[in-house]
C-alpha cells in the first residue's frame, strides 16, 4: 500500500468516509486516482473483489459512437468495465443470466395486482434496502467522481444486503444502476465520465430481494449549479410530492398527469411523454403504466393493495427524447437539462404509504 500525499481523499470501501492515506499499489503503476484510496489494509481488503476490476479501466477513454448526432455536449465516454459479479448466493430475477425478463412478456397485459400482506412485507424490505443504496450513492456524488465508481458503489452496497441490483442484465442492460447526467432522460449507462462542477446526475436505483423488487430514484447537484438547474431539479421534486398527495383508492391512474404537467408548465418546463411509472411486485415492470402528462389514456382505478412507482421526467426545454446508439441513454431532443425523481408507492386503504 502507497501513502498518499497532498490533498486526503475518501475512503474507496462502500459505506466508509474515513480520510483515506493508502494507495492500492496497481492502482498506483497504473496512474488510476479515483477509488484508489483507502483508510486501512482492512477497508483494502473488503473491497478487493470489485476495486480489481477497475485495474482493466486504464486504457485510453474514447468515444464508441464518434458519428452520432448528439443534441447536447455529453459524450459516451468508454470503456465500460466489465460486468460486475453477484455471489450465488443472492437470489436472482429471471433474467439475471439470459437478459430476458421472461415473466414479465408473460403478464404484459394483465390485471393490477393486489399485493397480500405477506407480500407487502417483502415489497417494504425491498424498498427499504432501495431507499438505503440510493443514499449511499447521494453521498458519493462529488466532482471529479466517475459515473462507473459510483455504480461500483451502488453495486457493493446492494449485494453486501444480500440484494440483487435490478438493473443488472435487465433486457441486457450493462450495469448495476443508471445515472442520467444533465440532458439524459433516463437510462444512462454509468461509464467513464467524471462528474464536472454545474452538472446534475440523476441516479436511479433498483433492489431486488426475497422475489420483489423496489425502484427509487433522485436528481443531485455537483457542485455550482446555475439557478435554472436548480429551479428545474426542484419543480421535478415538486411534481412528484404533488402528484403523490392525489393517491388514494378510487382515483384514476391518468389523473396524475394533469397535476405533474399543469405544475412543470407553470414554471416553464416541459414534460417527458415516452417512459412513465409502472406497477411492480415480483416483476420489474408491469401493469399499470402511469403517465406524467396531460391527457393521457392510461387504464386503470386506484385500489389498496396495488404497488406502483411515479417517476416524472421534466425538462428545461422540449420533452422530445433522442436515443444513443447504445440502445439505452434517451437525451431531450434539443440537448437541455432534465431532472427526475422516483418513488415506490404502496396504496392503503385510506391514502398511499411511500416504500422508498
Amino acid at each position: 500500500m502507497a501513502t498518499a500525499a497532498a490533498q486526503i481523499p475518501v475512503c474507496a470501501s462502500v459505506e466508509c468516509q474515513n480520510e483515506a492515506r493508502l494507495q492500492c499499489p496497481t492502482c498506483v503503476k497504473q496512474r488510476i486516482t479515483e477509488g484508489s484510496y483507502f483508510c486501512s489494509q482492512d477497508c483494502f481488503k473488503k473491497s478487493w473483489g470489485m476495486h480489481k476490476s477497475q485495474h482493466t479501466q486504464s486504457k485510453a477513454l474514447y468515444d464508441p459512437f464518434p458519428t452520432f448526432n448528439y443534441k447536447g455536449p455529453l459524450r459516451a465516454c468508454y470503456p465500460l468495465s466489465p460486468r460486475r459479479a453477484i455471489p450465488e448466493s443472492i437470489q436472482k430475477p429471471d433474467y439475471a443470466e439470459t437478459g430476458i425478463p421472461k415473466s414479465e412478456f408473460m403478464q404484459r397485459g394483465g390485471a393490477i395486482r393486489v399485493l397480500n400482506e405477506n407480500e407487502i412485507k417483502h415489497m417494504r424490505e425491498a424498498c427499504r434496502i432501495t431507499r438505503e443504496v440510493l443514499e449511499i450513492a447521494a453521498k458519493a456524488v462529488r466532482v471529479g467522481i466517475t459515473t462507473d465508481e459510483i455504480d461500483r458503489i451502488v453495486h457493493e452496497a446492494t449485494i453486501e444486503r444480500g440484494a440483487y441490483p435490478s438493473p443488472l442484465n435487465y433486457n441486457y442492460f450493462p450495469k448495476s444502476c443508471c445515472t442520467s447526467l444533465n440532458e439524459v432522460i433516463c437510462h444512462g449507462i454509468p461509464d467513464q465520465r467524471p462528474l464536472e462542477d454545474g452538472d446534475i446526475i440523476n441516479i436511479d436505483i433498483s433492489c431486488f430481494k426475497n422475489g420483489f423488487h423496489g425502484d427509487a430514484n433522485g436528481t443531485y447537484l455537483v457542485g455550482n449549479v446555475d439557478d435554472r438547474g436548480r429551479e428545474l431539479v426542484q419543480v421535478t421534486r415538486e411534481c412528484l410530492e404533488k402528484a403523490i398527495a392525489a393517491v388514494k383508492p378510487g382515483v384514476r391512474y391518468r389523473d396524475f398527469g394533469k397535476i405533474i404537467e399543469d405544475h412543470a408548465t407553470k414554471h416553464g418546463f416541459s414534460v417527458v411523454r415516452a417512459f412513465c411509472g409502472h406497477g411492480i411486485n415480483e416483476l420489474f415492470h408491469t401493469t399499470p403504466n402511469v403517465p406524467h402528462y396531460a391527457n393521457n389514456k392510461a387504464i386503470g382505478i386506484i385500489k389498496p393493495g396495488h404497488c406502483f412507482t411515479i417517476e416524472p421526467m421534466i425538462c428545461e426545454g422540449v420533452w422530445q427524447d433522442h436515443l444513443w446508439p447504445d440502445g439505452w441513454t434517451a437525451t431531450t431532443r434539443d440537448g437541455k437539462r432534465s431532472a427526475q425523481f422516483e418513488h415506490t408507492l404502496l396504496v392503503t386503504e385510506t391514502g398511499v404509504e411511500i416504500l422508498t
